[in-house]
C-alpha cells in the first residue's frame, strides 16, 4: 500500500476533502447535534459547536499521521453535510474499514453512495486497499442500502456483535475486494 493520506476527492455532486475548523457550525447544525444521524452511531449527539470544534481540531492534528477523513461538502453550496472516515487499517492484510454519517436533511438524495464510490476508487487505485469493508446495525437496513449500492457484499450477521446508541446490537458486516471492483470497472 501507498498511503497517499487525505486527498481532495470530486463526485458530480460533492468534493470531499480534509475537515476544517471552520466546519464546526455545519457540522453542528447538519448532523452531530442529531439524535436521528446518531440513533446508531457510537457517540452521543453534542451538545455544542464547541464539542465539534474540538472533534475537529483532532482529526486535523491527525493528518500528519496520514489519516483517511473526509468532510464531505457540496458543490454548489459548499455547505458540509456529513463525513466518511477510514476507521481502522489492517497493513498485513491491506483492509480498511469505512464509517460514514450524514446530515437527515440529506438522507434519500443518493450523496452518502456517491461519497462512498469515490472514497472507494481512492483506496482501490491509489493506495492500493484490497478489501473495504463496512458494518451496520441489523435494525439500520438503509445504512446497508448505502454499502449494496457501492457494491459492498453480504458477508455475514455478527449477533450482539456491537454496542451503538442502542445498546447491544446485531451487527451486518458487508464487504468489496479490489477483485470484485475491477471486475465492475471493466
Amino acid at each position: 500500500m501507498i498511503h497517499k493520506g487525505t486527498q481532495t476527492l470530486e463526485t458530480d455532486r460533492l468534493i470531499l476533502r480534509r475537515y476544517r475548523v471552520e466546519d464546526a457550525d455545519d457540522m453542528f447544525r447538519n448532523w452531530a447535534q442529531s439524535e436521528a444521524v446518531t440513533r446508531y452511531l457510537t457517540w452521543q449527539p453534542y451538545k455544542s459547536v464547541d464539542e465539534a470544534r474540538c472533534y475537529l481540531q483532532w482529526i486535523i492534528d491527525g493528518y500528519a499521521d496520514n489519516k483517511y477523513n473526509w468532510m464531505i461538502e457540496l458543490k454548489e453550496s459548499h455547505e458540509a453535510i456529513g463525513a466518511i472516515d477510514v476507521i481502522s487499517i489492517r497493513e498485513d492484510i491491506a483492509c480498511c474499514e469505512i464509517g460514514y454519517c450524514l446530515g437527515e436533511r440529506f438522507w434519500g438524495s443518493d450523496y452518502m453512495p456517491e461519497a462512498f464510490k469515490a472514497v472507494i476508487r481512492f483506496l482501490f487505485e491509489e493506495v492500493g486497499m484490497n478489501r473495504i469493508q463496512a458494518t451496520h446495525d441489523l435494525n439500520n437496513p438503509k445504512s446497508g442500502r448505502v454499502m449494496e449500492k457501492c457494491g459492498l457484499r453480504y458477508e455475514g450477521t455478527m449477533r450482539q456483535g456491537s454496542r451503538n446508541n442502542q445498546g447491544l446490537c446485531d451487527s451486518v458486516m458487508r464487504a468489496i475486494l479490489k477483485e470484485d471492483y475491477q471486475a465492475d470497472h471493466r
